[in-house]
């Protein structure tokens, strides 16, 4: 056992086994041993990589969007541009970039970053030199007032709960230990009323159906729409995961770009599930705001022109160069890549015009 699981045993040895959603959130975010405070994660040579890492392109076209945002929200002065979970500030950096291009809009933000891990901060203070952002410990800190929000694979991150169907009932799933106490173990609580936290949708999901439910993420989406649909703007969510609510299982842990054992040494990998669109975006229209998607990411960068884009690049560098921006434009879009497994969620005031890259198929 590392330093955090010997406090995590500490903790289920005086009160009982701990909820998946504790666990979880002890291993990415624990002041002292947590995954994302002690670490950058991003990259070839770290854990996973991202798609701002893949391609500029990415980036750009966001920068992109967000200007015609603001147009379309008639040019408010100033606008809060934030981002939830800034990674290596590679995103924001791009997208600032292209920004650049409406002047007007470039002099009006007010760059907000919400992130909560000092390395991380520190990189993005590199990457983003010159722009003075300000960094905010969670999105309730950010200044009242018309926003743009982007939250890339911010959501995927947050700690979920699991449930699962028995004959007896919904159990949730818990994390104990072994008889022995020398490993982390899953146990299920006794049965539980289901009313109220698991969908209605689900609640005859078949035997041993697993659900997740991340009340953290419904919290923050309900948050962003409610500020939205009182001071105007709009928000990007791109997550992996499912346009509808479903039983699942998604729950992993991810080091080195492989699968690690989940309930081995807490904090030094990388814990994620797969997001809940459905649920994002009732949470959404709960808060009186609408919700435009999920659409797929592939046909999103392409509505916003990424072959466009593409193509400008190939004139201006080498063939090498070209190869590489090429094979990362793939990566984002093709369907057997990133393309379908990653969606896009929009957030805009009620009875807004349908934001660019939602329209009608």
């Amino acid at each position: 056992m590392n330093a955090l699981s010997h406090e995590l045993a500490r903790l289920i040895r005086a009160q009982g086994p701990i909820t998946v959603s504790q666990y979880m959130a002890e291993a990415l975010s624990h002041p002292i041993y947590g995954y994302y405070m002690t670490r950058d994660p991003i990259g070839a040579d770290s854990d996973f990589i991202t798609a701002p890492e893949i391609s500029q392109t990415f980036g750009e076209l966001i920068g992109l969007w967000a200007s015609t945002v603001w147009q379309t929200l008639g040019a408010p002065k100033p606008i809060n541009l934030v981002e939830l979970g800034p990674g290596r500030g590679t995103l924001m950096a791009d997208a600032l970039r292209a920004i650049s291009s409406v002047p007007e809009f470039r002099d009006s933000i007010n760059l907000q970053l919400v992130e909560i891990s000092p390395t991380l901060r520190a990189i993005q203070s590199k990457t983003l030199s010159g722009e003075k952002p300000k960094w905010q410990e969670s999105f309730s800190d950010v200044p009242e007032g018309p926003l743009i929000v982007v939250a890339n694979e911010l959501f995927d991150a947050l700690p979920i709960r699991q449930f699962q169907r028995s004959t007896e009932g919904w159990h949730e799933r818990l994390i104990g230990l072994s008889p022995k106490g020398e490993q982390f173990c899953y146990v299920l609580s006794p049965p539980i009323p289901p009313e109220g936290l698991i969908p209605n949708k689900l609640l005859q999901s078949p035997l041993n159906s697993t659900i997740e439910i991340c009340l953290p993420g419904k919290a923050l989406a309900a948050d962003i729409a409610a500020r939205i649909q009182r001071w105007s703007g709009a928000a990007l969510f791109i997550d992996y995961g499912a346009a509808s609510s479903v039983p699942r299982d998604t729950l992993q842990a991810v080091q080195k770009h492989q699968r690690h054992p989940l309930l081995e040494t807490p904090g030094e990998a990388d814990i994620a599930a797969h997001v809940d669109f459905e649920a994002l975006a009732l949470s959404i229209t709960n808060a009186g705001a609408d919700a435009h998607g999920p659409v797929e990411q592939g046909l999103f960068l392409n509505r916003l022109g990424i072959r466009d884009r593409l193509r400008v690049l190939e004139k201006t560098r080498d063939s090498s160069r070209t190869n590489n921006i090429r094979k990362g434009v793939e990566r984002l879009t093709d369907s057997g890549q990133m393309g379908s497994l990653f969606k896009v969620l929009c957030v805009v005031p009620r009875n807004a015009p349908t934001p660019t890259g939602f329209e009608a198929l």
